[in-house]
């Protein structure tokens, strides 16, 4: 698939207020069909970088060129509304120009793959942070946009959600869309990225190489959330097997931990 220039941005600066700057002469191409991941501590303005990109903030300073059509998350989806997940996602849906049929058919189809808590019709204001969380991405969804902007996606999300929206941004950037996404977890953004970054001090720099990372496959064991544990990178659990992706340099300490907590190791493979 050939790669086509979306969006552009040229010494970007932003400040807010009289404030000092949160951003600093960052420059940043995005190209179809790439995953950018930008590491960033609490307060580094990864937010305010992604509020930039989807078009929701404007520059202090600086240029942006290109305008695709982009889909954002933000860190805490506000689900405060009476209506329902999927009446909410009919009306986004509408708003976007879509018929009501398929808006209907794209929210019907986005909250059963990523199993809503009560199903469609349960209301909004009484959704959990992680499955409000995943009404926001299946609106960010609904119409395909050209640019995905996702701040902490993964934050507040189940396990399964977890694997399930890996697996959503391996699907659409192999049809061209672009995705960029923060988190605090340097080895996910490596991982999971096409192109890396960290924002530090308001500049973006280079995050550098990734680690290679082991496919560990276990059966048998208690439930866990393997997503907690130093080293894992992204881990899916079904019915019968729990994969994980973990870095190399702590796949032993990983495979320990799994044998002393009662798991069957089925496999272990390069993953990347």
């Amino acid at each position: 698939m050939e790669s086509t220039s979306l969006l552009r941005l040229h010494g970007v600066t932003k400040r807010h207020g009289s404030g000092e700057a949160v951003l600093r002469g960052i420059d940043l191409t995005i190209d179809s069909g790439q995953v950018t991941g930008i590491l960033g501590a609490n307060g580094a303005g990864k937010s305010t970088l992604l509020r930039v990109l989807a078009g929701l903030s404007r520059p202090s300073g600086g240029t942006i060129t290109g305008h695709p059509a982009t889909a954002y998350v933000p860190d805490r989806f506000p689900a405060r509304q009476r209506m329902s997940a999927r009446a909410y996602l009919c009306h986004m849906g509408r708003v976007r120009g879509m018929r009501s049929a398929d808006a209907r058919a794209r929210a019907e189809y986005w909250l059963v793959r990523f199993d809503l808590a009560g199903g469609p019709s349960t209301p909004l204001r009484e959704l959990s942070k992680g499955n409000a969380q995943k009404v926001g991405i299946a609106q960010a969804l609904l119409s395909r946009p050209d640019l995905l902007v996702l701040d902490e996606p993964w934050s507040g999300l189940d396990v399964a959600a977890r694997g399930i929206l890996t697996d959503v941004i391996d699907e659409i950037r192999a049809e061209g869309t672009a995705v960029v996404f923060t988190d605090h977890r340097p080895a996910l953004v490596r991982s999971l990225s096409t192109t890396a970054h960290k924002l530090v001090g308001g500049r973006l720099l280079s995050l550098g190489g990734a680690e290679p990372t082991t496919r560990i496959v276990l059966t048998g064991g208690p439930a866990t959330d393997w997503s907690t544990r130093d080293g894992v990178v992204e881990s899916h659990a079904d019915d019968q097997e729990t994969v994980l992706t973990v870095r190399v340099s702590e796949r032993e300490p990983v495979l320990l931990a799994a044998i002393r907590g009662g798991w069957s190791v089925l496999a272990v493979e390069q993953a990347r």
